[in-house]
């Protein structure tokens, strides 16, 4: 255990002689290599301005934003902004046909008119404490993986009982680095946050899915919220009696803008990064994986897409489950290709050679000599298990009848193990969820879905795992059978069903044909591919945190080990740079108005322009907001961000707030696996362009005065 905290400690004390880039850092852990570095690229502030306990900094201003985006507040009245994508669904959720704030955008004029949002949060980090030794405490011996988290899960229950915090506070613990370092997180959520303001999609999503995920990019990807607190500026319910949320510390604005070669920062909650997979984990990523994920999805796209062309209602219905699936298949795509380009798998495979040396010249075999081998033989065994999984995983979720259905069978578990009382609670909340859910369905949608997706997971999963009942099946003649006879096909079905004396409801399940075919599905699942999967999984986890601790152990200065992003608060800095993406093509690093323009097709539902909009550029209309006569849009950098990071600030060198991170560049996206800093770019809207929305199209300008510009 000692060894390993003198470990932490001098990876966080290296000093590199020259600035580097990449790496999603630990803002409670930035003194050291890091101040050194982001000093060396220009920032003019310390370590303590981002990251302070015991008075306001940055870290106060940052929320995590319902738990998968990042916000930041902007005034001492509660002012929120984060990304039109990241609030696209509690938008939607208010847009009706007579009301459509997607298509129109919606602005609240006063406190009074902002709309509460049902189920959203926004949630601060209070501090952040290490207690690896107090979790990791007699584990050393533990070599049966399900006996260790065993006591880790227990080391963390008694940690947690024992931690001081108020009684609005919540305590939260991850694991870092695989395991080798566990971080204690204080937090406050606040559950009170209404809709300010959104632009409409032909600004906040401007480009949809021709132009996500790449550059240049020409989106006004934002929308404000207000957080609402008690009369003590602590979390509490929606209630009218509420008062806009005083934050510890909200950013100043910088109306300066960006040149190239400036310091950013970016400071959010990054989702999810594999990092230090080993080569044939990467290999099998870009070779098997992806491609079937990928296409599964497009599958998916082209049947909602082709609906949503014909149909306004159904455009606005589908339009949330459109992006979300839209989102993760074009980076996939992209993450791919980008892990071609920098030879990712090579690379990975020089860096196992370097790992075997170091066994070597540390005298570690006994420990670490066969790790790599067994990771290796693992991950053979586990594709078609993996393949197996993900297509599962994507064919329940991505369709309406067999989601509902799988949460039907859960609720039918909750009876059987816990009883008539806890099915009755578990029975209302799921009717209020299907009742909003059922609001973005259409029966027609989902057949013609089900009905092609069916058919590829049947032909695309590996033949030992097919269940039966979707061999020598016929897909028309099945989906004809599901939706014409289930009462999955429908609300209606599903609220008469849920209403039914208990007897009665099992019995209706036990004959249904939807419950049928998902029961038969998901029973063969669990017993063929889910739990012999689960087997190798936990084996190669112990092993990946044992191959952690070896390149930590190993690590050089120049290594710049971090961990993996897990949804925690983190830092990430770099500099406006452009890149070159392939062969005699070279972007430069930032957008204007004129581009948006360029792009514009009328009544295009990617790429209109508003009139007000196109008006305001004729005029050159752009007040304080414009340089040099042009309207700044959007620019890029080399800041390292992941999912999650949609939303993140983005920094100058001094703490004002600059711009909104809300993607990154196609060939980029596969910085989750291998971060280049030759073509990892984070794209991010202008902070000039935002309030120029909000200011001269929106006729918004009370929400600027709420703000601290510096001009």
């Amino acid at each position: 255990m000692r060894k390993i905290t003198l470990l932490f400690a001098l990876l966080l004390f290296w000093l590199s002689g020259f600035a580097q880039q990449g790496g999603m850092w630990l803002p409670s852990l930035l003194e050291g290599m890091n101040a050194k570095e982001m000093k060396s690229l220009g920032m003019k502030m310390s370590v303590k301005d981002i990251y302070e306990v015991n008075k306001s900094s940055l870290k106060d201003a940052v929320p995590h934003f319902n738990g998968g985006c990042t916000a930041e507040m902007i005034s001492n009245k509660g002012l929120l902004l984060t990304n039109h994508h990241c609030g696209y669904s509690q938008i939607q959720s208010h847009s009706t046909l007579a009301n459509d704030y997607l298509t129109y955008g919606f602005w609240a004029k006063k406190q009074e008119e902002e709309l509460p949002n049902e189920n959203l949060s926004v949630t601060f980090i209070v501090r952040v404490e290490d207690i690896t030794s107090k979790v990791l405490v007699d584990t050393e011996a533990l070599v049966n993986e399900e006996a260790r988290t065993a006591k880790i899960e227990s080391n963390i229950n008694n940690v947690l009982r024992n931690t001081p915090k108020e009684a609005w506070q919540e305590c939260r613990v991850r694991a870092f680095y695989e395991g080798n370092q566990y971080l204690l997180f204080i937090v406050e959520t606040f559950k009170d946050v209404r809709l300010v303001g959104a632009p409409p999609s032909s600004i906040g999503k401007f480009g949809s899915d021709t132009d996500n995920w790449v550059w240049p990019r020409h989106t006004g990807d934002f929308a404000l919220f207000r957080v609402y607190a008690d009369k003590n500026n602590r979390p509490a319910a929606y209630s009218k009696d509420n008062v806009p949320y005083k934050p510890k510390h909200y950013f100043p604005i910088s109306l300066k803008g960006v040149k190239e070669g400036d310091f950013t920062m970016v400071f959010g909650y990054p989702g999810r990064t594999q990092e230090y997979l080993p080569a044939i984990a990467v290999a099998q990523m870009v070779d098997v994986i992806n491609p079937m994920k990928i296409g599964i999805r497009d599958v998916i796209l082209k049947t909602q897409d082709s609906f949503m062309r014909n149909d306004p209602e159904i455009k606005i219905k589908y339009a949330s489950k459109y992006a979300s699936i839209a989102n993760y298949w074009k980076k996939w795509i992209g993450e791919a290709k980008g892990l071609k380009k920098s030879g990712a798998v090579a690379i990975k495979q020089k860096q196992e050679e370097e790992f075997k040396k170091d066994i070597e010249s540390h005298s570690r075999k006994a420990e670490y000599g066969t790790v790599l081998p067994e990771m290796e033989k693992l991950y053979a065994q586990a594709l078609d298990y993996s393949v197996a999984s993900d297509l599962f995983s994507e064919f329940m979720r991505h369709i309406d009848l067999l989601n509902n259905g799988y949460k039907i069978m859960q609720l039918q578990n909750v009876l059987l193990q816990r009883g008539e009382e806890a099915f009755n609670e578990k029975k209302a909340e799921l009717l209020q969820s299907f009742k909003t859910s059922y609001k973005n369905y259409d029966k027609a949608v989902d057949k013609a879905v089900f009905e092609k997706a069916v058919a590829y997971y049947a032909k695309n999963i590996p033949k030992q795992f097919l269940p039966p009942n979707l061999q020598n099946f016929n897909a028309k003649l099945l989906t004809g059978k599901l939706y014409n006879n289930s009462f999955l096909a429908s609300y209606e079905g599903i609220e008469k069903t849920l209403q039914l004396p208990e007897s009665a409801f099992k019995g209706i399940l036990k004959k249904d044909v939807g419950m049928q075919f998902i029961q038969q599905i998901v029973e063969y699942y669990f017993v063929e591919v889910a739990a012999p999967y689960q087997e190798i999984t936990d084996k190669l986890a112990g092993l990946q945190r044992k191959y952690m601790k070896g390149i930590l152990e190993f690590a050089t200065p120049e290594d710049r080990i971090f961990p993996d992003a897990n949804s925690t608060l983190r830092v990430t800095y770099g500099k406006v740079e452009g890149y070159s993406p392939a062969d005699a093509v070279k972007y430069e690093p930032f957008t204007y108005l004129d581009g948006v323009m360029e792009k514009y097709v009328p009544n295009d539902y990617e790429f209109d322009v508003p009139a007000k909009l196109r008006y305001l550029y004729e005029r050159k209309e752009y007040g304080i907001y414009g340089k040099d006569g042009k309207m700044p849009v959007c620019f890029i950098a080399t800041n390292h961000t992941t999912g999650g990071n949609s939303g993140s600030p983005a920094i100058d060198a001094k703490g004002n707030l600059i711009g909104l991170n809300f993607d990154r560049v196609w060939e980029g996206t596969m910085s989750d696996v291998y971060y280049d800093p030759k073509i990892c770019r984070n794209i991010m809207v202008d902070i000039r362009y935002i309030l120029f929305i909000i200011d001269k199209y929106a006729d918004a300008s009370y929400l600027i005065d709420e703000m601290k510009i510096i001009k």
